[in-house]
């Protein structure tokens, strides 16, 4: 047999086996967590709110006080950092103060959470006066998520061919055009892969929502973005690691984890299907 050729083989046989170990991992951490949690998901645990100082009762405000967070987060992160790509991509060129940029933005995704966590607390919470709020904790992960969204669009609109651009600009349409009938929608089922991966990272994230909105027991829902809101990641922390019966709780934490992993499954489906749909039509 060819030497190139084994060669071959063999990583290809080394490449199938970490791949395997790696899915493998992901269904042991799943499985584990639907075994110990699926016990105590019912509809009294999903709808009903904490009580006896979340040592029994439901995860609703919770689960509610998630949601917010994301959708807060996401309207503040996707426009933000789907227009700065677009500024860096089509129109600024590979200058210095491009160059510059993008440096700032790996930085800024290398920071740990709990920098933005504290970043956020003296500028939203104290300095801008919003207070334990919403809006506070949705900027805080808004920031977080944004070096995220800026370079995975960035790099989705590069994997465009310049033919595209090109013959656009022959025919006639301007720049900004181009980027809105052409670029962008051609762009825009890759661009979603980003968004899914950053809705998954500031789903789970502890640290920021510490210092800017989670409750720690408010079994209550909200009514306005100024108020606070209890976090399933900020919940789990606290039933697992606080109280004076943690064998009591401990159930629960599994539970809450089982719910939040689903509602993160539930949005990347989603956001998968509606890449696949966006494919199709510009295929």
């Amino acid at each position: 047999m060819n030497t190139h050729l084994l060669k071959q083989n063999i990583a290809f046989v080394i490449f199938r086996i970490l791949s395997l170990i790696v899915v493998g991992i992901l269904f042991w951490i799943l499985g584990f967590i639907i075994y110990q949690g699926a016990g105590v998901i019912s509809w009294e645990f999903l709808t009903g709110a904490p009580a006896n100082g979340m040592t029994s009762g439901g995860i609703f405000p919770a689960i509610v006080g998630t949601l917010c967070l994301i959708a807060g987060s996401s309207i503040i992160a996707f426009p933000v950092g789907i227009l700065s790509a677009i500024y860096t991509s089509e129109y600024a060129g590979n200058g210095n103060i491009v160059k510059f940029i993008r440096v700032m933005t790996n930085n800024l995704a290398g920071i740990p959470s709990i920098v933005f966590g504290l970043f956020g607390m003296s500028l939203f919470v104290n300095t801008l006066g919003f207070g334990d709020s919403i809006i506070a904790g949705s900027l805080t992960l808004g920031l977080l998520a944004l070096p995220l969204v800026i370079r995975t669009t960035e790099e989705a609109l590069k994997a465009i061919p310049d033919s595209f651009r090109t013959g656009s600009l022959a025919l006639g349409a301007t720049r900004l055009q181009t980027v809105h009938r052409v670029t962008l929608p051609m762009a825009f089922p890759n661009i979603i892969t980003g968004l899914i991966l950053s809705i998954g990272r500031i789903s789970g994230e502890t640290a920021p929502i510490l210092f800017t909105v989670a409750a720690y027991f408010l079994p209550q829902l909200p009514h306005s973005i100024y108020d606070q809101v209890m976090a399933l990641p900020y919940h789990l922390y606290v039933i697992a690691v606080s109280g004076t019966d943690l064998e009591a709780t401990r159930p629960m934490a599994y539970g809450t984890a089982l719910v939040l992993i689903v509602i993160v499954l539930v949005i990347n489906v989603s956001a998968s299907y509606l890449r696949k749909k966006l494919q199709k039509r510009h295929a």
